[in-house]
């Protein structure tokens, strides 16, 4: 159940949960190529990941540009999608649907994107894990697209499962993590909300992006997982 000898690509890997999933890989042993859209947070990713890990610039919303990405990247074992813009939350008479769209085709289409040119490399026995949310379990006013876009990708990765087997696909359902997608809001009302959280929640606090790479670890060794939902949320669908 080591990652050891696998290499694993890790598309938003330069930042929060991506980057603490491709230090967890890299701990185990896996060979890390990390992607993301700006050359600057790739070469910062590399100064903290061990020797052997590489990096490359990839915006997920250009298909010619993700098909290039791939291409350079050969055959590997897991693809682990975490790239996506900082949460917005707004009433939906508010909402910028332009700025919406921009969203989901990181997040959504991104992610189809991704899944259509990696599958063909990936070995016999590897996976695709994707990433979700909480909110599309327990959705709050002012959150319409973000619980639309978290639905959609529960219900792609079931469909994936299906169509791409053998290659496993799962998707990771995070509830409130410290990391840099809050990175929008005031740092007031950012820290203001982390307390809030903290005091709702069955643990006593918000996550951090090293609890939640376990679960993407668990479903990248588990050979019998796939089609699955794994909660990492500190009980937020309890309460």
């Amino acid at each position: 159940m080591s990652l050891r000898g696998q290499r694993i690509v890790v598309v938003g890997g330069t930042s929060g949960i991506g980057l603490a999933v491709a230090e967890a890989a890299a701990r185990d042993g896996a060979e890390v190529v990390v992607a993301s859209r700006r050359r600057e947070s790739v070469d910062a990713a590399l100064k903290q990941l061990p020797p052997g890990a590489s990096g490359d610039v990839l915006d997920v919303t250009s298909e010619a540009g993700v098909r290039a990405f791939f291409a350079r990247t050969g055959a590997f074992d897991h693809l682990v999608f975490t790239a996506g813009e900082p949460l917005r939350f707004e009433p939906l008479a508010e909402t910028d649907l332009a700025r919406a769209r921009s969203f989901l085709e990181t997040r959504l289409w991104g992610a189809v994107t991704a899944v259509k040119h990696a599958a063909p490399l990936i070995r016999e026995g590897g996976s695709v894990v994707l990433t979700t949310g909480t909110v599309a379990r327990r959705p709050m006013p002012g959150t319409s697209v973000v619980a639309g876009l978290a639905g959609a990708m529960e219900s792609l990765t079931r469909a994936l499962a299906l169509e791409l087997a053998p290659i496993r696909v799962n998707v990771v359902e995070p509830g409130v993590v410290r990391t840099e997608l809050w990175r929008e809001l005031p740092a007031q009302e950012r820290d203001s909300l982390f307390a809030s959280a903290a005091r709702t929640l069955p643990v006593g606090r918000v996550g951090e992006p090293e609890e939640v790479a376990e679960a993407y670890l668990y479903l990248m060794r588990g050979g019998f997982s796939t089609g699955s939902v794994v909660l990492v949320d500190g009980g937020t669908v309890l309460v």
